[in-house]
């Protein structure tokens, strides 16, 4: 009768997670705002578990921590989101120019390849290359509002969810233990304390990494005198995000930019040294600092996650690829200590 119970509550268990994933997940309007509140929530967490040292009221810890939140979110978006419109205005009207740049440099190249190598180099290549890059412009510039729309959206639900998780996730974190199987509760609980810790600090690790990125590059291009350096600052610390490929995707259209405008010269020299300082910062004292410590994996498992990642999932898939392998490796490892609690685990 007690294993009958108990298989009950694993079946009980299993068919909650499935049904609440499902009715998450099926509407995108309120998983993805959902999704970075819990997320804001473990990077918020331990700066309200440090404000209770002070003897705190909870309270007066989550309203000094929302005051912050939006004191920092608040003021940087109405600085920066006229200067990234005004850019993006300008982007507009920059995109006739880039193709008749690019058709006169590619004119040049199939004259040389014509009188030196005798190679005739068709249009086709070029065309559906430009084709494709006014389309997909247009496409972000007319969605641009819907774009923003959400942006305000998110900024309203966020920290909506924000403020009910950190009020009540603790009961609720006590509700969904009670239904845990008493065989695998003691294991249920650290993974879930671990995951928290460990996807809380990444999270945080990565973003500081994102920041610290895109403020180098932001400011070497205002130096250069460079087009476009909020978007382009954005660009590089968004793509650094992801692992290896990010800071070759980040530093292609700043050096097109500075191609078209000043050539093979000075600038564009300079904007390689630009990225090439803040990779070089990023991979020597950032990277070892704030994200290898927090996830402990081997490059080449790192290496592997992101050939899986972008296989199946695209560009996504490169982006949770690494916190999704540390989460397979801790839930592996608490597994290995059951079964061999006598064998030392060997950090992958």
């Amino acid at each position: 009768m007690k294993k009958h119970k108990e298989l009950l509550r694993y079946i009980f268990l299993i068919l909650i997670f499935f049904v609440t994933s499902y009715c998450v997940f099926s509407q995108p309007r309120l998983s993805f705002p959902l999704v970075f509140a819990y997320l804001s929530y473990l990077v918020v967490k331990p700066a309200l578990d440090y404000l209770k040292k002070f003897h705190l009221k909870k309270s007066m810890g989550l309203l000094i921590i929302f005051l912050v939140i939006i004191g920092s979110v608040t003021i940087p978006i109405l600085k920066v989101i006229p200067v990234i419109k005004e850019e993006g205005d300008h982007l507009e009207e920059y995109i006739p120019q880039l193709e008749t740049f690019v058709r006169t440099k590619y004119s040049l190249v199939q004259n040389y390849a014509k009188e030196n190598f005798k190679v005739k180099m068709d249009n086709k290549f070029v065309d559906k290359s430009l084709v494709t890059l006014q389309e997909e412009l247009k496409k972000v510039l007319v969605n641009l509002p819907n774009i923003l729309g959400t942006v305000l959206e998110w900024l309203f639900l966020v920290p909506l969810f924000l403020l009910f998780i950190l009020t009540d996730g603790a009961n609720f974190k006590k509700q969904f233990l009670k239904i845990v199987p008493n065989s695998i509760f003691e294991r249920t609980y650290y993974l879930f304390y671990q995951f928290n810790k460990q996807l809380g600090d990444y999270i945080f690790a990565k973003f500081m990494e994102a920041a610290i990125v895109g403020v180098i590059v932001v400011v070497g291009l205002f130096f250069i005198d460079s087009r476009f350096i909020f978007l382009l600052g954005i660009l590089a610390a968004l793509t650094n995000i992801i692992p290896y490929l990010g800071p070759l995707i980040g530093v292609v259209p700043a050096l097109a930019v500075v191609y078209m405008d000043f050539g093979i010269g000075p600038n564009f020299w300079a904007t390689v040294i630009l990225y090439l300082v803040a990779n070089l910062i990023d991979i020597v004292f950032v990277f070892p600092l704030l994200v290898s410590k927090i996830v402990a994996i081997h490059p080449i498992v790192v290496v592997i996650s992101v050939v899986l990642g972008s296989q199946y999932f695209g560009v996504v898939g490169m982006i949770i690829c690494v916190p999704v392998a540390a989460i397979i490796k801790l839930v592996i490892s608490e597994i290995y200590r059951e079964l061999y609690p006598s064998n030392n685990w060997q950090e992958l």
